[in-house]
């Protein structure tokens, strides 16, 4: 019998790791959940240096969980500002392979080459957070990252709103 192709291992741990995003946030506080989560995706890879998840509180993005390095001087950031408010205000993924070639990036930490940032939508498609992931690498983000953490998004949007978590914010 043959090995699996690396595709289908990849499917295989993209299935397990969101299934066990799932299952650590299904009964817990909304706080004890997002450092959970935080920690998860922080683990799945060696380019994840910095993680943080960000709720919408008025017309602001808002650290609430972290892992890495430390927390970032960046602890509220207005919607429509930097990487992580323009991502909020489109409502679309970005990807930066070099912020030191990007004029919207918001520097939060020296060793930071890249960034991936995704929107974290709630069932009516309002921005409701992000994940924000840094990277000490150049191009360190992939269509495949992006992939998998637009699934985690739409699992953490489901998850915020049966905490009742609504944000004041709208794009109008």
């Amino acid at each position: 019998m043959t090995e699996p192709t690396v595709s289908i291992k990849q499917a295989v741990n993209d299935s397990q790791l969101l299934a066990e995003l799932r299952a650590t946030i299904s009964k817990v506080s909304l706080d004890d959940g997002l450092t959970r989560i935080v920690q998860i995706l922080k683990r799945i890879s060696e380019h994840y240096d910095w993680l943080g998840i960000y709720l919408v509180k008025d017309d602001s993005l808002v650290l609430t969980a972290y892992a890495g390095e430390g927390e970032t001087e960046h602890v509220r950031i207005p919607i429509g500002q930097g990487i992580c408010g323009l991502a909020a205000k489109q409502a679309e993924t970005i990807i930066v392979p070099d912020v030191n070639k990007d004029p919207r990036y918001l520097m939060c930490f020296p060793s930071t080459r890249s960034e991936i940032v995704v929107p974290i939508q709630g069932t009516r498609g309002e921005v409701i957070g992000e994940i924000d992931i840094d990277s000490n690498r150049l191009s360190a983000f992939t269509k495949h990252d992006q992939n998998v953490l637009e699934q985690a998004a739409t699992i953490l949007g489901k998850y915020l709103e049966t905490r009742r978590f609504s944000p004041v914010y709208s794009k109008t």
